[in-house]
Formats: C-alpha cells, sequence, structure tokens
C-alpha cells in the first residue's frame, strides 16, 4: 500500500497529490482509522462514510482561513488526520489525547466545536455573516448528516439563511443514519430523492458531464435533479423553499466528482446545498453489516469487529427491562427517545411493545413536549434521554411540563461523568437545572434494584414530573427483585447510623460514603452512611437529624458542586439554623476534559482520600472533644 498519510503535515500536502493519489490516501486513511479505533473505540462508523467527503473538502479549500463546521463533529476523524494530528491520531479519546469531537482549543483548523446535533447551520451562518460584515473573502463550509435535519434547530437556520448570507456552503451527508435508522418525514423526504428513477441516470451521468463541462455541468445536474423530483414532492424542492440553491444527489465517494462539485460551488456568490450520499462504514465490512453498533463503540478486533461481551447488565439495560415489565402490566406507559435507541437500550423496549415506542429524531424539545400532550390523555410517558442532551430541552420541562404538574418521567442516562466521550457527554449539570424547577421530583438510585423501585415510584406518582439519573455503564451488579417496589418520596436511607460525622453518598458515589465511614471508624469516631435517594425533595427531617446531632456533614456527588447535592444540604441546614460544617465531594466549576472516569475522578479530588484531607480540620476537633470526654 501507498504511504501518502504520513506525508500530510497540513492541508497543503493534500493539494500536492493526484486524483488517483487522493484516490488511494482515501484507503490509506480507512486502514488507519480501522487499526486506531479497534484500540481506543470510537464514532467508526460515520468516519468511514466521510472519507473522500473530507479529503475533497481539504483539496478544494483552505483551512483553517476558510472554515468547515462539522454537525455532531463525531465524523471529524478524517479531518484531524488530514489536519496535521495524524502523529498523534492514537492518543484520540484517550487521557491527555485527541478529543473525539472538533474541540476549537486543539487546533486552528477546528473552527468551531460541537458534540451535539442540529448546531452546524447556525454556527455557519453565523460565521459567514461575520465574514460579510468584515469584509472578508472566506468560504463556510457546513457538513451535516440528514440526521440534522430532524433538528429543530437547523431549520431555524435554514429560515435565516437566504436573508442574511449570499454565500454559504452546506454539504448534505446523506447516510440514512444517526445512531439508529433515521426516523419521519424528513428522512422519508430524502428517501424519496435518492430512491427516484431519475437519480441512478443523474449519479451515471455525472462524472462524465462534469469531468467535460465543468461548472455548467453542475448547473445542468441541478436543473436534471429538480425535474426529476418535482413531481413527487410537489412545486421545488425543500431547500429552494429556503431560498438556497441545491445540487445533487451526486455519489459521496466519488472523488473526482466531489473535487469539481466542490471547485463549481466554491465560484457561486449564494448559499448552496449539496446533497452527497455515502455509506455509513464503508471499507468495513462489521461497520457495514452492524451500522448502529458501529456508530460508535470500545474496542474491537480489526478483522472480525468483534467486540468483549460486557457480562453485567449496564444501568441502560436494567432501565429497558424494567420498562418492558412496567409496561406489560400498565397499558397507560409510553417509551420515548430522541434518536437514542441504543444509547438508552429502549432497543429492548421496542420488540416488546412497538406500538407504545416512540423515536421522534434528535428533536428533544419536541420529544418532551410530546410527552406532555401524551399525559394530558392519561398516558405515563417515560422519556429516556441523555442528561447532557436533556438541557436542550430546559424550557419545554418548565414551560410545558412542570408548570401544568404532567406526569411525565424523565430517565436521564449518563447522569454523571461519561469518560471518554468528555465535555459535550459529561452528565453533571441535571441536579442543579432542575431542582430549581417547582413540581418536580428528582431520584438518584445507589444500584440497579433502586433504579427498578424508583421506576415503579415516578409510575405511581402523578402530582407532576419526575426525574431519575443514574451513570453510564455497569453498576454494583445488585439484583433486580422481579417486582419493584415504591419509594416514600423525599425520604433518604440511612444504611449506618452514627453520631460523630454524616456521610451522605449520592447514588453511585454511595460506595465512597462507606469507605469513608469505614476509615473514620478505625479512628474511634461514629459515622452515618445515608444514601439520600432524593436530589429533590431532600430528606428535610433526615439532614436536619444528623446536622444537629454530628459535628461534620460530608457529601459526594457525581455532579457539578455548584447548585448540586451539597448546596441543597447547605440550603437545608441553613434554614434550620444550624452550623455544622459541611464538606461537599463533588466536581468543580469547570468543564472537564475527556479520560478515563477513576483517573478523572483522582485528578479532581472526588476521592475519599481527598474527603479526608477536607475534613481533616474538623476530625481533630472532633477527636479531641473525645478525648477531653473521657
Amino acid at each position: 500500500m501507498s504511504n501518502y498519510l504520513s506525508t500530510i503535515a497540513s492541508p497543503a500536502d493534500i493539494k500536492k497529490l493526484s486524483v488517483s493519489q487522493l484516490t488511494e490516501l482515501a484507503e490509506e486513511i480507512r486502514e488507519r482509522l480501522i487499526l486506531s479505533v479497534a484500540k481506543t473505540g470510537g464514532h467508526i462508523g460515520p468516519n468511514l462514510g466521510v472519507v473522500e467527503l473530507t479529503i475533497a473538502m481539504h483539496y478544494v479549500f483552505d483551512t483553517p482561513k476558510d472554515s468547515f463546521v462539522f454537525d455532531v463533529s463525531h465524523q471529524s476523524y478524517v479531518h484531524k488526520l488530514l489536519t496535521g494530528r495524524e502523529s498523534r491520531f492514537d492518543t484520540i479519546r484517550q487521557p491527555g489525547g485527541l478529543n473525539g469531537f472538533m474541540l476549537r482549543t486543539e487546533s486552528d483548523h477546528d473552527s468551531f466545536g460541537a458534540g451535539h446535533a442540529g448546531t452546524a447551520l447556525s454556527a455557519a451562518l453565523g460565521m459567514a455573516v461575520a465574514r460579510d460584515m468584515s469584509g472578508g473573502s472566506e468560504h463556510i463550509v457546513a457538513l451535516a448528516g440528514d440526521a440534522a435535519f430532524t433538528c429543530g434547530i437547523s431549520y431555524e437556520a435554514l429560515n435565516n439563511i437566504a436573508a442574511q448570507t449570499k454565500r454559504l456552503i452546506i454539504v448534505l451527508n446523506d447516510n440514512e443514519w444517526s445512531i439508529d435508522k433515521n426516523v419521519g418525514a424528513i428522512a422519508a423526504y430524502f428517501h424519496k430523492v435518492v430512491t427516484h428513477p431519475s437519480f441512478t441516470y443523474l449519479h451515471d451521468r455525472a462524472t462524465e458531464l462534469i469531468s467535460r463541462f465543468g461548472g455548467k455541468a453542475a448547473k445542468h445536474l441541478q436543473r436534471k435533479a429538480e425535474e426529476s423530483v418535482k413531481g413527487l414532492l410537489g412545486p421545488s424542492m425543500l431547500f429552494e423553499e429556503f431560498g438556497l440553491d441545491y445540487y445533487g444527489p451526486i455519489d459521496g465517494h466519488d472523488l473526482p466528482l466531489l473535487i469539481n462539485m466542490f471547485q463549481f460551488l466554491k465560484a457561486q456568490n449564494k448559499p448552496v446545498v449539496l446533497h452527497a450520499i455515502t455509506q455509513k462504514g464503508r471499507g468495513f465490512q462489521p461497520a457495514l453489516d452492524k451500522q448502529k453498533k458501529f456508530h460508535g463503540l470500545g474496542p474491537y478486533d480489526p478483522e472480525t469487529g468483534e467486540t468483549n461481551a460486557a457480562g453485567q447488565k449496564t444501568y441502560s439495560e436494567v432501565f429497558a427491562e424494567t420498562l418492558v415489565k412496567l409496561a406489560t402490566a400498565d397499558k397507560r406507559v409510553i417509551a420515548i427517545t430522541a434518536a437514542m435507541p441504543n444509547g438508552t437500550a429502549l432497543d429492548l423496549f421496542r420488540p416488546a411493545h412497538p406500538t407504545r415506542y416512540f423515536d421522534v429524531g434528535i428533536a428533544e424539545e419536541h420529544a418532551v413536549i410530546f410527552a406532555g400532550g401524551m399525559a394530558t390523555k392519561g398516558y405515563k410517558p417515560f422519556c429516556a434521554i441523555y442528561s447532557t442532551f436533556l438541557q436542550r430541552a430546559f424550557d419545554p420541562i418548565v414551560h410545558d411540563i412542570a408548570l401544568q404538574e404532567l406526569p411525565v418521567v424523565f430517565c436521564m442516562d449518563r447522569g454523571g461523568l461519561s469518560g471518554d466521550d468528555g465535555p459535550t457527554h459529561h452528565g453533571l449539570f441535571d441536579i442543579s437545572y432542575l431542582r430549581c424547577v417547582p413540581n418536580l421530583v428528582h431520584m438518584v438510585p445507589k444500584d440497579e434494584d433502586e433504579l427498578a423501585d424508583m421506576m415503579q415510584t415516578a409510575l405511581e406518582y402523578n402530582a407532576g414530573p419526575v426525574a431519575i439519573r443514574y451513570p453510564r455503564g455497569i453498576g454494583p451488579g445488585t439484583p433486580v427483585k422481579a417486582q419493584p417496589v415504591a419509594i416514600e418520596i423525599g425520604k433518604a436511607e440511612v444504611v449506618k447510623d452514627g453520631t460523630d460525622v454524616a456521610i451522605f453518598g449520592l447514588g453511585a458515589l454511595l460506595p465512597l460514603a462507606r469507605e469513608m465511614a469505614a476509615q473514620l471508624t478505625k479512628l474511634g469516631l461514629s459515622a452515618a452512611v445515608i444514601n439520600p435517594r432524593f436530589a429533590k425533595p431532600i430528606d428535610r427531617d433526615c439532614v436536619e437529624h444528623y446536622g444537629r446531632g454530628c459535628g461534620l456533614v460530608v457529601t459526594f456527588e457525581d455532579h457539578v458542586l455548584a447548585g448540586g447535592f451539597g448546596s441543597t444540604v447547605l440550603e437545608t441546614l441553613s434554614a434550620a439554623e444550624l452550623n455544622v460544617p459541611v464538606v461537599r465531594i463533588g466536581w468543580p466549576d469547570q468543564f472537564i476534559e475527556h479520560g478515563k472516569v477513576d483517573s478523572l475522578r483522582e485528578k479532581y479530588g472526588i476521592t475519599v482520600e481527598a474527603a479526608m484531607r477536607q475534613a481533616e480540620p474538623y476530625l481533630k476537633a472532633l477527636m479531641e472533644e473525645r478525648l477531653a470526654a473521657h
């Protein structure tokens, strides 16, 4: 095999290669992606699908002067390889290594960071308008998958593009997938375009026409595409209704065609859309056979694509299996996901209750209000949305759910640190942004069985919305009872009583509370261990009881300290006019980088050792009091 990739120190080096050499480079990149991501894990399928697109973009345009904006940006690995990061690529998603998404602090070539869907068009338009106002000449190119067009934000941007800039290039990377198969009318719309009989003719003629006639051929392709689909799609194309010129659909793996198209579009003085058809997982058969699995995964065998079995069930799987049970017993139960059936494990629910399963696409705001509408008709919707993605629906939670006291259940997967995915995916803010909302109950389970009990609690609770946060991955392995049991709202569990120190270990950090109590026992101190279970409403009686009886209160939480559970404890003690000292252990007021969870906890002091250091002066005083008493 050729060795062109090692010669690419910057995008300028790509321009030195012939088109035939670029084709060889594409195959080199695919092999590098497959072998490297097999060791680190990551978003292999999406990146295999954009190899030719990314090469062609860098061949025609000039970053960092020109700006590329990737929607979600999980498909930016090829871009990283071509922008001076090839030597560090084996560190992607590893501690201290390259981020798995675009990151402005990582490279000048990363013009806009991302990790959530639907942001590219708005950001690109902002850049284009800023360029126009400054009299610049650079190009702005937004690369967005078809799944991004299930996001309302994308249409808010489309509504403004033609009115606000005369020059912007949008590349619609159409592979029919987000993580699962795309759903809804927009996905069906794009599918109609691609499967129309005229598409085959256009595809076959495209390369020949452009090689012979250049830009004129592009105009011909546009006209033929319009003629071929107008009978299907109405008086004009979707994008033209928004004032954008549409070109395509074309083969997104045909490098000569892509290069010629980008050269033509580069010369246009108007906002344009290039519709490119790509194949997610191209060049790696396991990724083609299992596109959902290979969207993003951990390490795998680069020959077979096999991954190591987890063995123990994850919190997500326990959630889904419990929801199946609840739905079997109660016809009101509805499951809703925002394009994440695999990540939330609702793909386990779908076959059991297909008529009560709804995937609304990447549309969290709609998912929440949709759930609210169902709740008004007597149904019990369970919205399974990552903690970090539920942030996008904050206003609907307040205005449409909590204000109306609708019994919608928010099951927040990835509550806490999300490790290798980094700051865009860490679920470290949901207690803060939800506990200020009236009429809302917020629960945090200590293990898998308590998660099931909390879901039963949420099912029976009808006075308003309920949120349940649980971590990514596996828990302690606690067996789940055959029948979940509801928990009294706002009631903590005293795991161990004590009189000197009270340690509150929220959710997955309860083991740290137990460990600290064991260390305090060795010092001759009596330590209580409390499983709070509720971030809201907090068990005031419990907090006040230990605030009066103990000389120190300690809180552990997998959440930012600002506005988190520890803050609730402080507020509760203050309201009761109790001046007991409080040591809070949680994440600092900053965005946390990607890395291994244990290492990041060690770095940022989410440990028993850190708690003991902070508690040392108070513990010393308690021990001196104990000696004086004797």
